[in-house]
């Protein structure tokens, strides 16, 4: 452990935690992973993937589910299928990983940047309105981290204005906006199964909708026209001309992956949340710290990630978030930064600036360079005992740091 602990005495963790390895494992699934590898059909439409899609739909509420290679070409297709293109603009937040963003680009059209709300870090409705133009087409708001959009605003403006609503769920997994899934409170939803996600099969996707022709153009988009469930080979409905398809298809060993998570989601959103609430009641009893709120109307909140933000107006001078994040992980306590920039500062975000435009950013660049930092999903997942221990560590520092 290092020695920079609080006035260099023991730290709150004097022992490291046992490690809980991400994603979880389950042998009967490993025990399955083996049967579908000697079995020889592992692709395209494949039975695994066949059930996921009718299953994740299923769970979420959404009439289709559409599987794809990962979380950015959902975005992509999603786009496309709703016809976004070339001279289009697409409201974006200013905070999200940078595939939000990049999705738009990849679709010839411009992504408009505007800024977060405050207290939830999600796109803020009224930046959003006035962003809008008579060349935008569509929004995606972001479930980020562990809150949610709010999508009665988000969608009412929607409306008013024509615009098509594509849901980032790659952190939102299980949530509930009003008791509906997020993902199936517009018109697409997006999710994301990397390696680090909620539901995990090291990389894949799917976009889910309450509309099948939409699904349909998402399926022949993603599985190189192949009309939406069918098999290589087999015949159907040719795509209409003009339509660019992809091969942006998943194995079924990722979606038998997937369908065990699934079986498992509930339980461990709920083991998640009652984590994150107890963090969140005590923290945010901590002069200088606030934690993320999660969403307004959420019925079931997830968290991807843990936010709480520092108030450097709080801090004693000479102290910075950089040395409370370095006195939190000497006292054993692995917080970090996160993506540490706004989506359009960050190292891979490599679209030009001809390409894009920042509307509005304020609350992004100021939360995100200077108040936020993070814990991991796995500590949330830890006893209550462990969970005080996090509680006065934060309480350690800022008693040595907070003026």
């Amino acid at each position: 452990m290092s020695d920079l602990a609080i006035n260099g005495g023991k730290p709150v963790f004097a022992t490291p935690l046992e490690p809980i390895l991400w994603p979880p494992v389950y042998e009967e699934t490993a025990e399955e992973l083996k049967k579908l590898y000697l079995g020889h059909n592992w692709s395209f439409y494949g039975e695994q993937e066949v059930k996921f899609n009718e299953e994740f739909a299923a769970y979420t509420g959404a009439e289709e589910c559409v599987m794809m290679a990962n979380g950015t070409v959902t975005l992509e297709v999603a786009l496309k299928a709703l016809g976004v293109g070339k001279g289009d603009e697409v409201i974006v937040p200013a905070h999200s990983w940078l595939a939000t963003g990049e999705a738009v680009v990849y679709c010839q059209a411009t992504p408009v940047i505007v800024d977060i709300e405050p207290d939830t870090l999600c796109l803020d409705p009224e930046a959003m309105e006035k962003a809008i133009t008579p060349k935008t087409k569509a929004v995606i708001p972001v479930h980020l981290f562990g809150s949610m959009a709010d999508m009665d605003k988000i969608c009412a403006i929607a409306k008013k204005y024509n615009l098509y609503v594509i849901e980032d769920c790659a952190h939102s997994h299980g949530g509930l906006w009003d008791g509906k899934h997020t993902g199936t409170l517009g018109d697409v939803g997006s999710f994301s199964f990397q390696q680090s996600k909620l539901m995990a099969s090291g990389e894949g996707g799917a976009c889910i909708t309450n509309n099948s022709e939409l699904a349909d153009k998402m399926g022949r988009l993603s599985h190189i026209g192949y009309q939406f469930g069918s098999k290589q080979g087999q015949k159907g409905t040719p795509p209409p001309k003009g339509m660019i398809c992809y091969n942006y298809r998943v194995t079924d060993f990722q979606a038998l992956i997937l369908r065990s998570q699934l079986a498992h989601l509930d339980e461990d959103t709920a083991l998640r949340a009652a984590g994150a609430e107890f963090l969140r009641e005590n923290l945010n009893t901590i002069p200088g710290i606030r934690v993320q709120s999660p969403g307004r109307k959420a019925t079931r909140q997830n968290y991807y990630t843990f936010c709480i933000m520092v108030d450097p107006a709080k801090l004693k001078p000479g102290i910075d978030r950089a040395k409370v994040v370095e006195a939190l992980n000497a006292e054993g306590v692995s917080v970090f930064v996160g993506w540490g920039q706004p989506m359009y500062k960050q190292n891979l975000w490599t679209v030009p600036e001809s390409m894009y435009r920042i509307e509005s950013c304020a609350n992004a660049e100021r939360i995100v360079l200077n108040e936020l930092m993070m814990l991991d999903l796995t500590w949330l997942m830890r006893s209550k005992e462990v969970l005080q221990q996090v509680v006065d560590a934060f309480r350690k520092v800022m008693a040595e740091y907070g003026c």
